[in-house]
């Protein structure tokens, strides 16, 4: 380690990281009956082969929460890991020519490397990777336990498919002007035999454990709460009837939370992919429902539902019977039904629903009016829907009835009589895992003809990713081409049989990497009881809001299921959950052609031009990304300022929630903030003050305390150090605030800079010591340099107990924070004129007078007694002329 006067970041960083490493400071303890265990997660990353700031942000933060857990003497849980499936790696290879996993393993190796300059406290021997066979073998056997439990199915269904990737996509994956998320393509409709997860069967439970989350943001639970959707509601039957108008035995189901509307259900509209409309349509009307169906299958999801597009349809040439009147009604087809909805049947009340209303008005369907305010007429709606309470009308027995006590005797009455019964629905559907890509985990599962689907046995995991494969990016899977590896015998009767070629949805590895790193060398299964019992759940988890319904959904999901198959004990993953904000950079876009410039191009940023046409460009902050040349490389700034000004500047910029303004006068800050406290022990190790042999820790303070009074700077620098104690501790619990926490670094810097020379050896040994253990969990390397300076120890000595990592936070002592005088503030005229220092007990009458009889009310009263004297006891002193 450098013993230079001068702080030199490069000197020191690399050798501290390497001593921490050397002496497994960062390694998992054991834990034992009884222990206080703490385990800290960062949501690991896709290994793209660079760290971004976004990154840096997300494992800094959750960094900082693992050092402080363990200076607080608790066992600490602190591992990483990779993401390492999916089309990245696949489009990858095929660009590159090379294969998807030595291409994913040389980015791992670069990040780990790029992770570990940061000075994260990493256990690196709990490190997993979701590519390698190793992880992918539990991940293979977890799903066996859902096809086990009937959790997991195929089904023929519509799906999202992704023309570029070539690969189906799931519903939260196609965004809401209906692309990918990924390529950015369109995404199309196609039908094709799928794996699912019936992730709906444990709807109810994922909405109602929402409220254990008081740990989550809100805004991420309200988030989960829409996507699941829980609407009650009524499973109304329409009978098809024949050309003649007399009754079949064919009833088309429809959901609807309306059931007080149905007298006034003028039309029925299915969804072009249901079922019934091949088999209902009239030869009349044949060929404009094919071609309807057609448009429609070229449509995303978010295209058909969006509210401002207009609704289209054509009527199917059947009709159906209103149940609660006998009256004949049209069935038509339309855009906004979804086959995966519901029944993929709606009824059409125009009266009452403002989509509906459009749609009637559109093909002029009739409207009906059944729900009116009492004592209005019914022709004042006219004009659109009338969608608020009020009482029936034209609903026969049940006229007068106000509709919310409708909607259950309406619901009740259908029940008796065999057309409707009361239904709870889910706007969440099952998860489609299946992928028809190559770089993913093999689904283990073998077809065969004779016994069906059968699991791969268990002693025959991991089903691994065959060599060899055709990566062209077109097609189908690239698994299917590859024969040899397809055609296998049935392990139930022997004959031959072909492998599952789909594979897993990425998803799948990441809803439970975080229970494998509780027991990640366990060969013989995913984790223990006892290991996954102890360590889970989570108790911070660290992460971007993007993932607050897909992942952290997901993730739920599978606790549900693993605790319900007796493999763990607890119901949620995740007891708290912080969602870091983006870091955005200073961003430079021409106007009119929409193009970005690069900060480097722009000459004059108080002039900000386009350096081919000179026109003036917009200037905005904006998440960093390559494509609007507005990121900062984390490797640049830690070569030149190190990775301790890099932490504190992501930790001080702004609140951990909030988004992050790159600036790079706020990281020179930083920087010189860290220089100041180096000339501080400097200066310290100077005057010869050392913290070898506990002094400056507790017991030399009650001693020195005890031994007699202390003077008006030990006093000062006291009251400093506990209130940066007291501050910064609840700063780092509950709701963490890092930058208030940096903050009060700094007022303890400066109050240290001003009477730490006055002080005697014990007062300012304390002041050292603590500042440098406050400090620790935020700029770690300095922190363990100027520590190792104060100790009078060698830097060959064992870490495990010496490193300032391995110390005990402070405690607060509440005296010290007690004062004998205050600081008054004399306002006149309405504005303040100066100070004073005041005894802290002293009563209303004795402030006003000491303010009366000050300097400051001699200067600005000008002889002058005030009209009124405002005190504010321990505050201030407002003299009114």
């Amino acid at each position: 380690m450098s013993e230079s006067s001068r702080y030199q970041p490069q000197a020191i960083e690399t050798g501290w990281q390497r001593a921490w490493q050397e002496n497994g400071l960062h390694d998992t303890p054991e834990l034992k009956p009884g222990d206080d265990a703490f385990y800290a997660l960062s949501m690991f990353p896709y290994p793209s082969g660079n760290l971004h700031m976004g990154h840096v942000r997300n494992y800094v933060i959750t960094d900082v929460v693992a050092r402080v857990q363990r200076l607080r003497g608790k066992k600490v849980l602190h591992p990483m890991g990779w993401d390492a499936f999916g089309l990245p790696a696949e489009n990858a290879a095929i660009e590159r020519g090379v294969d998807p996993g030595a291409w994913t393993d040389q980015n791992i190796a670069s990040m780990r490397e790029q992770l570990n300059q940061l000075g994260l406290s990493i256990d690196w021997e709990r490190e997993v990777a979701t590519c390698h066979a190793d992880y992918y073998r539990w991940t293979q056997w977890l799903f066996l336990h859902f096809l086990d439990s009937g959790l997991a199915y195929q089904k023929d269904a519509t799906v999202n498919w992704d023309p570029i990737d070539q690969t189906v996509l799931a519903n939260e994956q196609v965004d809401s002007e209906g692309r990918s998320w990924r390529s950015g393509a369109l995404v199309e409709k196609r039908k094709l035999r799928q794996w699912f997860l019936k992730i709906t069967d444990y709807a109810q439970q994922l909405l109602d454990d929402l409220s254990q989350l008081d740990g989550w943001p809100e805004r991420v639970r309200t988030m989960q709460a829409n996507w699941i959707g829980r609407s009650t509601g009524a499973e109304l039957q329409f009978t098809v009837v024949d050309a003649a108008g007399h009754d079949t035995a064919e009833r088309i189901t429809v959901f609807t939370t309306r059931p007080d509307t149905i007298f006034g259900a003028s039309y029925v509209v299915l969804a072009p992919e249901h079922p019934l409309v091949a088999e209902l349509t009239t030869a009349e009307q044949e060929i404009a429902v094919e071609a309807f169906c057609d448009l429609v299958s070229r449509q995303s999801e978010q295209e058909r539902t969006a509210e401002d597009k207009p609704k289209r349809g054509v009527p199917i040439g059947a009709q159906v019977r209103n149940p609660a009147n006998d009256e004949l009604i049209p069935i038509w087809i339309a855009d906004y039904v979804l086959a995966e909805y519901g029944t993929g049947a709606v009824m059409g009340v125009p009266a009452h629903d403002q989509r509906d209303f459009l749609f009637a008005r559109q093909y002029e369907l009739p409207v009906q009016q059944v729900i009116i305010p009492e004592g209005s007429d019914e022709h004042a709606f006219e004009g659109g829907a009338w969608t608020e309470g009020g009482v029936l009308i034209h609903s026969g027995r049940f006229d007068g009835l106000p509709n919310g006590d409708a909607k259950q005797a309406i619901t009740s009455a259908a029940a008796a009589e065999g057309w409707g019964q009361e239904k709870v629905q889910f706007r969440l559907r099952d998860w489609l895992i299946s992928r028809q890509r190559y770089w993913g985990c093999p689904i283990p599962v073998i077809h065969c003809d004779s016994c069906g689907v059968v699991p791969v046995p268990a002693d025959q995991l991991p089903v691994e990713l065959p060599q060899g494969a055709n990566l062209a990016g077109k097609g189908g899977s690239p698994l299917a081409q590859l024969e040899n590896w397809v055609n296998v015998s049935c392990p139930c009767c022997g004959q031959p049989a072909k492998r599952e070629t789909d594979t897993m949805d990425t998803f799948m590895c990441s809803s439970w990497y975080y229970l494998r790193y509780s027991d990640a060398t366990n060969t013989t299964r995913p984790f223990s009881e006892d290991a996954v019992n102890s360590w889970l759940p989570v108790d911070q988890y660290v992460g971007g809001i993007e993932h607050a319904i897909l992942h952290l959904l997901y993730s739920r999901f599978f606790t549900k299921v693993l605790r319900d198959r007796g493999l763990l004990g607890f119901d949620e993953p995740f007891q708290r959950l912080l969602t870091q904000g983006m870091v955005q950079g200073i961003t430079y876009k021409n106007p009119h052609t929409g193009k970005y410039i690069a900060p480097a191009d722009v000459a004059d940023p108080t002039d900000p031009r386009d350096p081919a046409s000179g026109e003036v460009l917009e200037t905005f902050y904006e998440k960093m990304s390559k494509s609007k040349y507005n990121g900062v490389d984390p490797a640049v700034v830690i070569d030149k300022y190190g990775a301790d000004t890099a932490r504190m500047f992501i930790l001080f910029k702004a609140p951990p929630e909030k988004d992050l303004e790159w600036d790079d006068a706020d990281v020179e800050g930083q920087f010189r903030f860290l220089q100041r406290i180096w000339r501080l022990v400097d200066g310290a190790c100077e005057r010869g003050l050392s913290l070898a042999a506990g002094a400056g820790g507790p017991e030399a303070v009650v001693q020195a305390l005890a031994a007699g009074s202390l003077n008006p700077a030990e006093q000062e620098l006291r009251r400093a150090v506990h209130t940066a104690i007291t501050e910064i501790s609840d700063d780092l619990d509950g709701d963490y605030q890092f930058n208030t926490a940096v903050s009060e670094l700094m007022k303890l810097s400066n109050a240290m800079g001003t009477h730490l020379e006055n002080c005697g050896e014990v007062f300012a040994c304390e002041a050292l010591r603590t500042l440098l253990i406050l400090l620790a969990p935020f700029a770690p390397h300095l922190a363990e340099e100027l520590w190792l300076k104060l100790s009078g120890r060698n830097a060959g000595d064992a870490l495990a107990s010496s490193s300032i990592h391995a110390q005990r936070w402070p405690a607060a002592d509440a005296s010290a924070l007690v004062r004998d005088t205050v600081t008054l503030v004399i306002q006149i005229k309405g504005k303040v004129r100066g100070n004073l220092e005041v005894p802290a007990d002293a009563d209303k009458a004795t402030l006003e007078k000491l303010a009366l009889e000050s300097d400051i009310a001699a200067k600005w009263l000008e002889g002058k007694t005030p009209s009124r004297v405002i005190v504010v006891p321990g505050k201030l002193v407002n003299l009114v002329p």
